[in-house]
């Protein structure tokens, strides 16, 4: 998905006065199971990878691990008043393996007990449930026997999908099987900056065909149990190459293949690029391609998530300059150099582009089959500042929004299919590797009283969404 930057018409298109999204655009915020449930040993839930992840010195920030979160299995309901509160149409959240099937086996009722009355209450609240079947919270035990490099994990997530479309598939508005396969894969199994924190190239490679393939048996049980819609979410960014070299275009083709294309295609094309299958053959991708695998993994989906949080810009390596060995997500691009434009950052480091929303949204609906797109992560990172009288002036974050919403809505404006966005993230949560140290939330948390505060940020979003579009600039 190496794309150039938008003619000027596109990027004018978000000067108009007056911003109206299309009626029944829905409008939520997102969270996952692992960064806010907290309780991670109740009722009957056991470890999941993240779990033993924290547990290793120095693979999170401050040793935080997944107690307690935002202790949102507990204080839910009190959750959902606070989504009532800023009109959201849909909450995403998402459903924890290790509740649901503990250590991958049985069917423990007590975990879909939770999610069960977290959807009920979100519906009489009148706000949409959409769930997350995987948001990397594999149950530990899969994992000690291969985790994703096996294809039986495949398999596994297919019968504890069905445990929970049977249960929830007539009250859920629509459903992802799978949440950022990137991450899972490269940062977990290549990198290691994730769990389990494996450094194997071939085993993210393996890891990458399996969740694939997890993905499309997933979407045949969702398709048996269920008619609402269902599709998967992928973190995409546009690539773009520094200069027009030979070089440099070439940095350019190997990120966006294993950043993008890698998922994109597979599920909406049918297939993996064929630079894609060539890239990775040293890794034994063309090998774990079994009959069938391909019809699988492209059968139809009702819709594409796209979590987007910036652009890439890279670069050819240094000549004369040698890989240092250590691990890296980018399996054959270890080199490739990953440049900065010049635009303000997140705390999390991430550059503010909202013009790449635009670009990547109109590319998917332009260079892909069409189905509806949803933008089901966006947000950043900023200090919390609190005033005396216990406002939290986030200004960064309202300004980041505002940048990203009148994006969506230049591409709408050019044709794009977009049906929905859910901010990134309703709570101050767990981030990941980072720790309770980055706040994401447009509700602040106080991790010591679980005190929760509506930020500035919240209040905005809250006008939008009873506005259905933006003020005038």
């Amino acid at each position: 998905m190496t794309m150039s930057v938008l003619p000027s018409s596109v990027e004018s298109s978000t000067a108009a006065p007056s911003l109206q999204f299309p009626t029944g655009f829905v409008w939520g915020a997102a969270t996952a199971s692992f960064q806010v449930e907290g309780s991670t040993a109740a009722d009957g839930r056991t470890d999941s990878i993240w779990d033993e992840f924290c547990r290793r010195p120095g693979a999170v920030v401050n040793g935080d691990c997944g107690e307690p979160g935002a202790d949102h299995y507990r204080r839910y309901a009190q959750d959902v008043e606070l989504m009532s509160s800023l009109g959201l149409g849909a909450y995403r959240f998402s459903v924890a393996w290790p509740r649901v099937r503990p250590s991958g086996g049985s069917l423990n009722e007590a975990g879909l007990d939770f999610y069960e009355r977290l959807v009920d209450t979100l519906l009489a609240a009148g706000i949409q449930p959409w769930a997350t079947l995987y948001h990397w919270d594999l149950p530990q035990a899969l994992e000690e026997q291969g985790g994703w490099t096996s294809r039986d994990t495949a398999y596994r997530f297919a019968d504890y999908v069905t445990s929970v479309v049977e249960r929830l598939g007539d009250r859920v508005a629509g459903w992802m099987t799978l949440n950022e396969p990137w991450c899972a894969a490269f940062l977990g199994y290549a990198s290691g900056r994730h769990a389990p924190g494996v450094t194997s190239p071939t085993a993210t490679v393996a890891a990458v065909h399996h969740l694939l393939l997890g993905h499309g048996l997933a979407m045949e049980r969702l398709r048996a149990g269920t008619s609402a819609p269902a599709g998967i979410t992928l973190n995409l960014f546009p690539v773009r190459a520094q200069s027009a070299s030979a070089e440099d275009t070439e940095a350019a083709r190997r990120v966006d293949a294993l950043q993008n294309r890698i998922f994109l295609d597979p599920v909406l094309r049918g297939g993996y690029p064929a630079d894609v299958l060539q890239d990775l053959a040293p890794y034994g991708l063309p090998q774990l391609i079994q009959d069938g695998d391909p019809e699988i993994i492209g059968a139809p989906v009702d819709l594409l998530g796209v979590n987007y949080y910036r652009a890439l810009l890279v670069a050819a390596p240094e000549p004369g300059t040698e890989h240092d060995g250590s691990p890296s997500e980018w399996i054959g691009a270890e080199g490739v150099r990953f440049l900065e434009s010049g635009s303000p950052r997140t705390s999390m480091g991430w550059e503010v582009q909202p013009e790449g929303l635009t670009e990547l949204l109109v590319h998917l609906h332009s260079a892909y089959p069409r189905v509806p797109l949803y933008v089901t992560e966006n947000g950043a990172a900023y200090p919390d500042e609190m005033t005396p009288s216990e406002t939290v002036l986030d200004h960064d974050r309202i300004a980041f929004l505002d940048g990203h919403l009148r994006a969506a809505h230049a591409a709408i404006e050019h044709g794009v299919d977009l049906r929905g966005y859910f901010y990134w993230s309703l709570l101050d949560n767990l981030e990941w590797a980072e720790g309770y140290s980055k706040r994401f939330g447009l509700v602040h948390v106080d991790f010591e009283t679980q005190r929760r505060i509506v930020k500035e940020s919240g209040r905005w979003y809250a006008d939008v969404i009873s506005r259905n579009g933006l003020p005038a600039e």
